[in-house]
């Protein structure tokens, strides 16, 4: 597909039909940015990976490691601010414009001034709310259980009331998952790309999900699949992880929406 650059705020988006061949493009893409511009990735995902030890140690602090499931399945929903710097890159190495980290780091800052914060609210709740379901998924079906910590009584989960917990847990996760995946897949490098309100970025978004319905959501497995190894290698995994899905995510962006 063609990309179209079109400067403005009085242009409207449309999206297009995608394949397979439009999801490996924009991986080849990504990873050839993220080899082109490893440092970069690096100074960007190195934020996320102590977020993501941090959150460990919380836990573990509180004698409360099984709680690192829920909360790292939130977690990453956090990770499309870090990559803005990854959008910005691409957009760049794209155009033809050199860039240094003090030009990145500025365009990353002025999201501040723009639609990005708006985002980040819905973002935002949208973790603590599943959080807090957690919670009460956790309270619903096993309140009454008798045990001290669960950290040191992981039996309870092969329990009929602790599968039952893991089955409705990892339904409502994964609604969860897939809503918020179908308002941000593309609205964020939109935000960055176009001066459009985010409720215009997160329609544009749900409605590229739509019109693909299994590239899109074979999409967002990819990610999470890619996501949970990268978590699964102590977080380690995520620094080449995060870069090449933030400037793969940046041309799927370009290859799914063209402005009139």
């Amino acid at each position: 597909m063609t990309d179209q650059t079109v400067t403005g705020a009085r242009t409207a988006p449309e999206v297009l039909q995608l394949d397979a061949g439009d999801l490996t493009a924009s991986l080849r893409a990504g990873w050839r940015d993220f080899r082109a511009e490893p440092l970069y990735g690096a100074f960007f995902s190195v934020f996320y990976v102590t977020g993501g030890w941090l959150l460990v140690f919380a836990f573990s602090a509180q004698g409360q490691l099984w709680w690192t499931l829920p909360a790292g399945a939130g977690f990453p929903i956090l990770g499309p601010f870090i990559a803005c710097g990854f959008y910005e890159i691409s957009r760049r190495r794209e155009a033809g414009e050199g860039f240094g980290l003090r030009d990145i780091l500025g365009v990353v800052f002025r999201q501040k001034d723009r639609q990005v914060p708006s985002m980040a609210v819905v973002i935002v709740v949208f973790f603590l709310f599943w959080n807090f379901l957690a919670h009460m998924i956790f309270a619903l079906f096993l309140g009454q259980a008798t045990l001290v910590n669960v950290s040191s009584s992981l039996g309870i989960f092969a329990t009929g009331q602790g599968l039952g917990m893991l089955a409705f847990g990892t339904a409502v996760g994964a609604a969860l998952a897939t809503l918020l995946y179908a308002l941000t897949v593309v609205s964020l490098p939109m935000l960055l790309d176009r001066e459009v309100d985010f409720v215009t970025a997160m329609l544009t978004s749900v409605a590229l999900v739509r019109a693909n319905p299994v590239v899109m959501l074979g999409w967002g497995a990819l990610i999470g699949v890619l996501l949970f190894a990268g978590m699964a290698t102590l977080f380690f995994g995520l620094f080449i992880v995060l870069p090449v899905l933030g400037h793969a995510s940046w041309h799927l962006y370009r290859r799914a929406v063209i402005w009139h």
